[in-house]
């Protein structure tokens, strides 16, 4: 047949709506393929033919493209474009997909910046801290910052000891108890009380679970308590209970022994 035929109006080649849109020819016989976005007639000589309404599927699948879907994510999300409300159906979605994308962007802009700012202020190059910093990051975790200041023994510990969900479990458990020793006090509880006890016991639990019972990391958590940007207040309630709480027992910490 003779390929060179007239095209009937209101039709358009795969040349012509590659060369409108951007695109390859090979990229419109693939997505052909994929069941994506078939011609809408063939010429008298099989030419593959699109209109208009094919130009605006293709407008939406470079569109979720674009944001990042898979071809496959893509097929799933095509629908009918037959009616204003189908239209303005998959431009909300997209939009809605834009907005997520921004957001995830937005938040990845946040935690290079805290990163960067955790960077200048460490002394040396330290990719395992960098590494540590970025999962704490992404753990939403406020005291990354902490981790400048914890030597390699300790991230070795925490390394070994943590994965990334239980990790968070006790940065969670710890979160609520400064919560809580801030309560106690702002409520006016003696840290010699039965609650400022019970408060006290379950704080040392937390740290028996982080030292995994090596007692030599208390007083690098010790100083790290006293650290800028540690809430001051909390950790003299929470220094006091201890105190009460090992008095009762008879035991010094930093000695091992009983009085």
């Amino acid at each position: 047949m003779d390929k060179n035929k007239a095209i009937p109006q209101g039709y358009m080649t795969v040349g012509e709506v590659a060369k409108k849109m951007g695109v390859t020819v090979r990229t419109l016989q693939h997505y052909d393929r994929e069941g994506l976005l078939s011609p809408s007639a063939l010429s008298e000589g099989g030419r593959r033919l699109y209109t208009d309404k094919d130009i605006v599927k293709l407008h939406q699948i470079l569109s979720l493209k674009h944001l990042g879907f898979s071809l496959s994510d893509i097929k799933n999300r095509l629908i009918s474009l037959d009616t204003p409300a189908e239209i303005a159906a998959v431009l909300a979605e997209q939009a809605a997909a834009v907005r997520q994308k921004i957001e995830g962007l937005s938040e990845s802009l946040r935690d290079l910046e805290a990163l960067r700012e955790e960077v200048l202020q460490m002394q040396t190059v330290n990719f395992k801290k960098y590494a540590d910093i970025i999962v704490n990051l992404q753990m939403k975790n406020d005291f990354y910052w902490l981790i400048k200041h914890f030597d390699d023994q300790t991230l070795d510990h925490i390394r070994s000891r943590f994965d990334q969900d239980s990790g968070k479990a006790l940065m969670d458990t710890f979160l609520q108890l400064q919560n809580e020793a801030i309560r106690l006090q702002n409520a006016g509880i003696s840290a010699n009380s039965d609650e400022g006890r019970k408060f006290a016991e379950d704080y040392w639990n937390m740290i028996t679970d982080f030292t995994g019972g090596d007692m030599s990391m208390l007083p690098k958590l010790m100083e790290l308590g006293q650290l800028e940007g540690i809430d001051q207040a909390s950790n003299d309630y929470i220094e006091q209970a201890l105190g009460h709480y090992f008095s009762r027992l008879g035991v010094n910490l930093f000695q091992g022994g009983t009085e």
